[in-house]
């Protein structure tokens, strides 16, 4: 496919502007001339190739309203469109941020009745909307941790991670000034109590645990996890982007949860493709309200006012109140499930992943061989060890059956790892498409495995140099 600029032809035009009918200014004469330039190295195009490019390129992209995508660690589901529609009413849209609340009672009202379900659903105390993603309420969640010692006159420099963890948890500890210690999963893949006991001391501020964790397993000694943690003085903090494996069926706050944070494009099905924009509420205990960030919604009688009057709050995180239009879809998504569609999708979404690895571990490693939740994680080293075929070269194979590659050599404790997530809203027709392609790939890898390591055999790009790409990047033009 040629680029646009091999299009371009001089004097095409897309659109054709009117001359403009007021006095020219000089550009010279309001900005400095050595950031003017008298030629823009831009394409010449008609407006039929600019539309004939453009459309050709979006039908070369993956999206889940394409196809499958099985992409662990990230929940990548199908997102009903009703949800677009109504956060694109122009009641939502159309409003300034700026707005004095007299002018914003239907959007403070949405807002406060979304952190009384966030805080129902997931049995906190309060909630706070104001977080732009999962890993942003990470550390909103920690810097609140941090100021709760603090105010306690306590001086506590670590925090627990277990080694199933999400990636960004060791980053969102570090940034608040915490030593942060990697702590150790049992055979079982949940964490190892002993190694808990051994950690804990007066030093220990938190366990961030993930929960259900990056191997698709609930943590089952919770209770016990959470009594060892508040008996030497210090909070859980639960990383809930994984939620959607629990809804309806257990409340993280009456598993002894002091802080969560939700992914809403992972539970709530509000997109969060392409870098954004996205939303990671945070939900407290009692103990933390105190810091929540500011401004929050406060109610007066049948009114809703902004206010900063919370004199130990963290502050602001965020400007005006997070991403307005994301938790609109999600509080869509919400009130359209009602409590038993949330759960229903909860049963989905684990029997879906157990169907996955029921079927496929008979071709793949499985290191750990337990009922999983939301995602299942496999091995590639059984081909590597028969053929020399990596989980690289499978997940690249799987382009040619028109599928997205799940998450590969992640978590780090599996070796060669294969994380597949079918999340709960795709049809037993298509996981039973996707495993006769990984059963089929399986089988090539055997008998012809050079053909895996070649692929993808059918894209017009094929493997590019990753770490070259990454650390020097070209996308410039040049003539």
């Amino acid at each position: 496919m040629e680029l646009i600029f091999e299009l371009s032809k001089v004097g095409r035009r897309a659109a054709d502007v009117p001359l403009s009918d007021v006095p020219q200014i000089a550009p010279e004469s309001f900005i400095d001339k050595k950031y003017l330039r008298d030629e823009l190295d831009l394409p010449e195009v008609s407006e039929i190739d600019l539309v004939r490019h453009y459309t050709k390129l979006s039908q070369r992209n993956f999206g889940v309203d394409l196809g499958f995508y099985p992409l662990g660690s990230c929940t990548m589901k199908y997102n009903p469109k009703i949800n677009e529609t109504v956060a694109a009413l122009p009641e939502f849209t159309g409003l300034h941020p700026y707005a004095p609340h007299e002018f914003a009672q239907g959007n403070l009202h949405l807002l406060f009745m979304m952190q009384r379900l966030l805080s129902n659903i997931f049995g906190m105390a309060e909630f706070t909307l104001q977080p732009a993603a999962g890993a942003h309420g990470e550390l909103t969640g920690v810097m609140m941790i941090k100021k709760y010692f603090e105010q306690k006159g306590e001086k506590r420099r670590v925090v627990l991670i277990p080694d199933t963890a999400h990636g960004t948890n060791p980053a969102s500890g570090a940034l608040c000034g915490f030593e942060t210690v990697t702590l150790r999963s049992n055979g079982e893949g949940g964490v190892d109590l002993e190694h808990l006991e051994e950690l804990m001391s007066e030093e220990v501020a938190a366990l961030m645990l993930t929960n259900p964790n990056t191997l698709g397993l609930f943590e089952r000694n919770i209770e016990k996890v959470a009594q060892l943690v508040h008996g030497n003085g210090g909070l859980l903090y639960g990383d809930g982007a994984n939620a959607n494996a629990f809804l309806g069926k257990t409340r993280p706050g009456d598993l002894g949860f002091d802080v969560i944070q939700l992914n809403l494009h992972k539970t709530f099905s509000t997109p969060h493709g392409g870098g954004g924009p996205g939303s990671g509420p945070v939900g407290v205990s009692a103990k933390l309200i105190d810091f929540l960030p500011v401004p929050r919604i406060v109610r007066k009688g049948q009114e809703f006012h902004w206010s900063e009057n919370f004199p130990q709050t963290i502050g602001r995180v965020r400007a005006f109140y997070g991403n307005f239009n994301v938790v609109v879809k999600a509080y869509a998504y919400i009130r359209s499930l009602g409590a038993a569609g949330l759960t229903r999708a909860a049963e989905m979404a684990v029997l879906n992943a157990n169907y996955v690895k029921e079927i496929l571990k008979p071709y793949y490693d499985l290191p750990y061989d337990h009922a999983c939740m939301h995602e299942c994680v496999f091995s590639g080293s059984k081909q590597v060890a028969e053929s020399g075929v990596h989980t690289t070269d499978i997940a690249k194979r799987l382009i040619d059956y028109h599928y997205h590659p799940p998450t590969i050599y992640f978590p780090l404790i599996v070796p060669e790892a294969i994380m597949i997530e079918p999340t709960e809203t795709e049809s037993k027709e298509t996981l039973d498409n996707f495993c006769a392609a990984m059963i089929a790939i399986a089988r090539e890898a055997k008998e012809n495995p050079q053909h895996v390591k070649d692929a993808p055999l059918t894209t017009p790009v094929k493997r590019l140099d990753e770490v070259l790409a990454a650390r020097k990047p070209d996308v410039c033009w040049k003539k």
